[in-house]
């Protein structure tokens, strides 16, 4: 019995949780790693950070592009995502994933306690909000008031409602953005490739994390989430957020080892990245490219690469059968794979659109004439932040302020007051998306959310031809927590599959996208 017990206990321990499992090296042979039994709270910070940002640029990569039609394998029979062809060893590889750096930032953060750290506390906070955010956005209802705690025997975590999740997440944001304020330490890590130990940099990033979390929310009245944007809006001294593209969540690779960007280190080639797979979707190219081909999307030149012939985009959630790759845009391998790579995970464009999205919809101050101040905002930020990448471009590339210009003032892009809201909400979302490609699952919450864009789900999908509403649970969740999972369940309203939605998202609240 005794033994069948400690066999449990580390299963849950594993899938539910609670423990950090893994031998790491030491800290001074690899500052991407650390002894667990030795830790301190700067000896766990750069491994979630650099490991976050490594599996960042992967999913993005792997999911989001495929599931929100950035991109589609059409190289062959290998991959098969953008068919919705996800199983349990997906969703196991992302609850885990998801799950143990959120239990080490949470471990951070109890270090950090014990220290009376408070910037250790601050950043733990962030970063544990961080992961569980994405967790709770991929999966639904999840464990968080009784999470990681296998310490004590609590090995089976109730899993909270969604609503539940983003209160506590809110409660540790703010209690974040208080410790950046008050806390009177110095924050010294030379290894921190995102902000380079700049502590009021990471009060902005906690702070425009709140503003994408609360817009989320937006949606069900209950959250009341217009009324703390305004408060955030409002009082910028107190919620300090991005304010310009050098504010950015962006973590940079310097090439050299330990700190290698993830298809540096896993040695991509520009067949296995680009041409011999994912492609630029018939969708991007329908909303990238204008006036029957001759005027383009500045960025479009950028994150792809057009075959002769001009821009042609691959037909996303095709039958495998019909896959083509001739005269199909392709990846910028220059621009993605780099030794000195760099990742985002959040910027300074999507703070502008939320605040547009808000102010359309009277969630904030200002009606349509701020909203399109935002709006522009946006469009100019995402512009510039993707001009600086055409520097790596083997023909240096530049997007300028007459570009910029130009493109806000096209009839597919101007933000015309005069348009009714629905024209309006749309034109921002969509616009949004844009400036989404490559961040994250960023695009896939929002299409859920919002309903836009207008997306074709191919034929040869399955999933009854619905676009994943989320991942489902683990078998392992479901078979070492079942009632708890079972609960969550029937609370969402739903079976364990890819079919049941959201709390937060459009098909959750009217019923329909």
């Amino acid at each position: 019995m005794k033994k069948i017990k400690k066999i449990l206990l580390i299963i849950a321990a594993t899938l539910c949780f609670v423990a950090c499992t893994e031998d790491f090296l030491n800290t001074n042979e690899n500052p991407n790693t650390f002894n667990v039994g030795n830790a301190r709270p700067a000896d766990m910070f750069v491994p979630i950070l650099v490991g976050g940002a490594n599996d960042w640029a992967y999913t993005t990569w792997f999911w989001n592009g495929e599931l929100i039609q950035y991109t589609t394998f059409a190289g062959g029979t290998t991959r098969n995502e953008n068919i919705y062809s996800i199983a349990d060893g997906n969703w196991a590889n992302r609850w885990n994933f998801y799950s143990k750096y959120a239990n080490n930032a949470n471990h951070m953060l109890q270090l950090a306690e014990e220290e009376n750290d408070d910037i250790f506390k601050a950043l733990g906070h962030t970063l544990k909000v961080f992961y569980l955010a994405e967790l709770t956005e991929m999966f639904g209802d999840i464990p968080y008031s009784e999470a990681f705690k296998g310490n004590i025997g609590l090995i089976r975590p109730k899993f909270d409602s969604q609503k539940e999740v983003f209160e506590q997440m809110f409660a540790e944001l703010e209690e974040a953005n208080t410790l950046y304020q008050s806390s009177s330490l110095n924050f010294t890590s030379p290894l921190d490739i995102m902000y380079g130990a700049n502590t009021a940099k990471w009060r902005k990033f906690n702070n425009s994390l709140y503003l994408r979390l609360l817009m989320r929310v937006s949606g069900r009245n209950e959250m009341n989430a217009g009324a703390k944007i305004q408060e955030i809006l409002d009082n910028p001294s107190a919620y300090p957020v991005f304010e310009s593209n050098d504010d950015n969540a962006k973590c940079v690779f310097s090439g050299a080892t330990p700190f290698l960007y993830y298809f540096n280190r896993n040695d991509f080639d520009e067949p296995s990245f680009t041409s011999g797979g994912r492609h630029l979707t018939e969708q991007i190219i329908k909303m990238t490219v204008f006036d029957e081909g001759t005027y383009t999307d500045p960025r479009l030149p950028v994150y792809g690469v057009m075959k002769p012939g001009g821009w042609k985009g691959a037909v996303a959630g095709c039958p495998i059968s019909e896959r083509k790759t001739s005269g199909v845009a392709r990846l910028n391998f220059e621009v993605f794979v780099r030794n000195d790579g760099d990742y985002t995970f959040m910027d300074y464009a999507e703070v502008q659109f939320i605040f547009a999205e808000a102010a359309l919809k009277g969630l904030i101050s200002g009606g349509r004439t701020a909203a399109k101040s935002y709006y522009d905002n946006a469009i100019k930020a995402s512009l510039q932040k993707w001009s600086s990448y055409g520097a790596y471009m083997t023909v240096p590339y530049t997007i300028t302020d007459a570009d910029i210009t130009v493109y806000l003032a096209h009839p597919e892009v101007a933000f015309d007051i005069a348009k009714n809201d629905a024209e309006l909400e749309k034109l921002i979302a969509c616009q949004k998306y844009l400036a989404l490609f490559w961040t994250g699952m960023e695009a896939w919450h929002e299409y859920r959310r919002t309903g836009y864009p207008d997306l074709v789900i191919g034929t040869g999908t399955l999933n009854d031809h619905i676009l994943p509403t989320r991942f489902a649970y683990p078998n392992t969740t479901m078979a070492t927590n079942s009632a708890n999972a079972h609960e969550a369940l029937q609370r969402m309203g739903g079976e364990n599959n890819m079919k049941t939605p959201v709390w937060w998202s459009l098909k959750s609240i009217t019923g329909n996208w």
